[in-house]
């Protein structure tokens, strides 16, 4: 339509595709279009070049915004003022600070409220009577601004009941709005127990989803959660399948207990979003692609999937913790144009300890400036028709639905569980991206890639003395669950999902540099004028960093190996790399090298891939960095 106007591109000729190509492969000099086409941990490939033939967007093939079968979202124009629900999310151990907290953050933006609950006090709030539950929301109206439940190492029945009996305290409880979250499969896969066994969990998720179900017709039941798929290092791909295979299972269990097609449209699914905002978008996509297909094949009537995106923790860092506020604004924004439902923003400074009001402030704030400034909910499914978009999502959809299958031959997602079978698979993608993160092929900027050694650390609230609570009182809640249990049984046992952040190899290296004494270091060798070899000092600076060690060099380059040897004796350390030019390292480097080994040097480096007499390891892009900082750690004699 612009060129109707002002016919800007009327001075060029028509270019074709095999025009584009061409010029393509001018540039790659011969090696095709396929050397840049990249694969994900899912063995996905993401082409350069995405077009009509990959997904017929013209012919609108997934329908409209608001209508059946809700690919592109429950609605066909966002609400004005809430086109999602801000949820914060809340974890500090004392009631008394939560409930300042959460008035606060209310007050100042925040749409909805997440409780961690954790009866130790270590992992969240120490809620275990109804008096500590009425301390942290005193003052709150949870008929304004929902209340949610995050369940720590339980499956929720028993925690959503308090919460159930605080809200038959309130003057209208059938107007309140809470979302309980139950999910004992996701307490499976957190925690590797499930107290009673599975028959046990479900009678009494049966029980309590219809009572409360009753009592608060507004509220949401049920939460299908696959973050920690996510955040124990898994894919995508993994991540969806687990998603709708314990969709799948739950509801397979609560099957001929309570009403399925009741409980449904009170579900809701939570996903995690890291820093790539593209896979972000279609893994949302992808994951309501798959939700159809599952109701379609229960012969379910279509409802709107309602998608709770959280922000990653596993993307977090403790060095350079500022960097996180980018990560979560890129999450932030893959939810926000994804069609999340419900997104929570981690606090930037939670990896550190309990965040403070700066981590909290800027996690909404993000949001809030995504909504507001950034206007990103003013367009009902703005990537919808995006041919790498719709494309990617059903890649994905496609692979996290072979990975379903996969778990329904196991015997559904709890047996996949207690096998182990899923676990493995998952354990088998996180080291290969171990690999990849000790490569910097997956750089961890500010950690791995760009660290700071003299770094301001992000502030973190004080951690309370606690005294861990055996578990919730469950006094008075024959009110709301009136369960007939199954014979008893053990308690169903499975590997836990442990939680990893990609960075913390790294960090472990950091925290062990930086208890020494005094800063280990390692002595830059420099051949020839600053032209020369300044680009590879640079780079083993900051490689040698990213293990918390100090690059030294001389003020003025060595002019001649004797002065490069005095320069290292100065220096104090015991190991050394030599940086230079290719050129200069075939007459230069194994004479330094070995001038360097006899003044002393205990492991001598060489940057880039020339070897030679003397040189005991190479450092270059692509090479094993974490191993060589070890190595570097253990020649010095840091304490691990």
């Amino acid at each position: 339509m612009a060129d109707d106007l002002l016919p800007l591109s009327s001075g060029f000729p028509d270019a074709t595709e095999a025009e584009w190509l061409a010029s393509v492969d001018k540039v790659l000099k011969g090696r095709g279009i396929d050397s840049i086409t990249r694969k994900t941990v899912d063995g996905l490939a993401i082409h350069p070049l995405y077009r009509e033939s990959d997904f017929a967007a013209a012919t609108d093939p997934l329908g409209t915004p608001g209508k059946a079968p809700y690919l592109r979202g429950a609605t066909a124009a966002p609400d004005r003022f809430k086109p999602w629900d801000i949820r914060q999310a809340f974890a500090h151990p004392s009631p008394e600070v939560t409930n300042e907290e959460l008035l606060r953050d209310l007050e100042r933006g925040v749409m909805s409220v997440e409780l961690k609950l954790d009866c130790t006090g270590q992992h969240g709030i120490q809620i275990s009577t109804l008096d500590d539950l009425r301390t942290a929301l005193q003052g709150l109206r949870a008929d304004i601004a929902t209340i949610a439940l995050d369940h720590g190492a339980g499956s929720g029945v028993t925690a959503a009941t308090l919460l159930g009996l605080w809200g038959q305290e309130q003057d209208t409880p059938t107007s309140l709005k809470f979302d309980f979250n139950m999910d004992p499969l996701g307490c499976l896969a957190r925690t590797g127990n499930l107290k009673g066994g599975l028959n046990a969990a479900f009678a009494r998720l049966s029980a309590a989803a219809t009572s409360l179900g009753e009592a608060y017709p507004e509220a949401g039941l049920v939460r299908i959660d696959a973050r920690m798929v996510h955040e124990t290092g898994g894919s995508d791909a993994q991540e969806l399948a687990a998603l709708i295979a314990s969709a799948v299972d739950t509801l397979r269990r609560l099957d001929n207990r309570t009403d399925i097609s009741a409980l449904i449209p009170r579900m809701s699914f939570a996903l995690a979003l890291d820093g790539n905002y593209g896979l972000g978008v279609a893994k949302l996509r992808a994951a309501r692609r798959l939700w159809t297909r599952i109701l379609d094949a229960m012969d379910h009537q279509a409802v709107p999937m309602r998608l709770q995106a959280v922000s990653s923790a596993r993307i977090l860092s403790r060095y350079d913790a500022w960097t996180n506020m980018l990560r979560n604004t890129a999450a932030a924004f893959a939810g926000a144009v994804g069609g999340a439902d419900i997104m929570t923003i981690r606090p930037f400074n939670e990896a550190l300890g309990i965040p403070e009001e700066l981590g909290r402030r800027i996690a909404r704030n993000t949001q809030i400036i995504a909504m507001e400034e950034s206007q990103l909910g003013r367009v009902a499914d703005p990537t919808g028709g995006a041919w790498f978009t719709e494309t990617f999502a059903d890649d994905l959809a496609e692979a996290a639905w072979k990975e379903f299958q996969i778990i329904e031959a196991e015997g559904g997602y709890a047996e996949a569980l207690i096998s182990g079978a899923f676990q493995k698979r998952i354990a088998d993608v996180r080291e290969a991206r171990a690999k990849d993160i000790a490569r910097r092929k997956v750089p961890i900027t500010g950690v791995s890639e760009f660290p700071l050694l003299d770094e301001i650390t992000a502030p973190v609230a004080d951690m309370p003395a606690v005294t861990p609570k055996d578990g919730v009182s469950t006094e008075g809640f024959a009110h709301f669950v009136k369960v007939d249990l199954p014979g008893e049984e053990s308690d169903a046992t499975a590997e836990a999902l442990p939680r990893i952040r990609l960075a913390e190899d790294f960090e472990a290296l950091r925290d062990a540099a930086d208890a020494a004494a005094k800063r280990p270091s390692a002595f830059l060798a420099t051949l020839g004028p600053i032209a020369e070899h300044n680009a590879r000092a640079d780079f083993a600076r900051n490689l040698f960093a990213a293990g918390g060690l100090e690059a030294t060099q001389p003020p003025v380059p060595p002019q001649s190996v004797s002065e490069a040897v005095a320069a290292f004796r100065a220096s104090g350390t015991r190991i050394a790399c030599i940086c230079g030019a290719d050129a200069r390292y075939e007459d230069e480097a194994a004479e330094t090298a070995k001038a360097l080994k006899a003044a002393g040097a205990d492991h001598v480096w060489l940057a880039g891939k020339f070897e030679g007499d003397g040189i005991d390891s190479n450092i270059f892009m692509g090479c094993d960095v974490l191993h060589t900082l070890k190595l570097a750690h253990t020649t010095l004699g840091v304490a691990q």
